[in-house]
């Protein structure tokens, strides 16, 4: 699919608004794009909980790992689910709530300037063929909307929280990644 970004929304994705989200500051550049990985319940894939999670709906009732997230007010910009299918939450113009307490070159604050992808899984699985294609185009898109975003500025959750965060993981092939954004890229 050919994606692009307008008004802060990429095209072809559904849209599922989030309340987690705030304005960026006003000298904010987007220059970063931190990939993160999720399911709900861990090791889970399918259903709506990520899609409650993220707009603060979700049935704490429905499974024990809920309890323990119940009341968290979080989001991203984008999910991939395991079919390759793009959501988004929050407008790339606004701050979603993705990475926490966050540094990345020394700057602090990474929701600030960044956009978060959240790839459905699980830092110890693998990711999914359609995945990595969804996520290059997706990355593609971004590229071209804010330039400041290039390949040494693409990093993973792990890396901006060590530590905190283990995400996207090991299984999480970052060669593959990047060839297939830079084939996407050149096409």
């Amino acid at each position: 699919m050919q994606y692009h970004v307008e008004d802060g929304w990429l095209s072809g994705a559904r849209r599922v608004p989030s309340p987690h989200c705030n304005e960026r500051p006003q000298e904010a550049e987007i220059d970063l794009l931190v990939i993160h990985s999720i399911s709900l319940p861990p090791g889970q894939y399918g259903g709506n909980y990520i899609d409650d999670f993220f707009q603060g709906h979700l049935d704490t009732s429905a499974h024990p790992y809920f309890e323990e997230i119940g009341g968290m007010e979080v989001s991203a910009h984008l999910l991939i689910d395991r079919e390759g299918r793009v959501t988004q939450y929050v407008p790339f113009d606004r701050r979603a709530w993705h990475a926490g307490q966050s540094e990345f070159c020394g700057r602090c604050g990474c929701n600030d300037f960044s956009i978060g992808i959240e790839l459905e899984g699980i830092d110890t699985d693998t990711y999914t063929d359609a995945q990595y294609r969804a996520l290059a185009e997706v990355t593609a898109a971004i590229m071209d909307a804010y330039p400041g975003i290039g390949s040494e500025t693409i990093t993973g959750h792990s890396d901006i929280a060590p530590g905190r965060k283990l995400d996207p993981g090991p299984g999480f092939d970052w060669p593959r990644y990047h060839r297939e954004l830079e084939q996407v890229r050149l096409a």
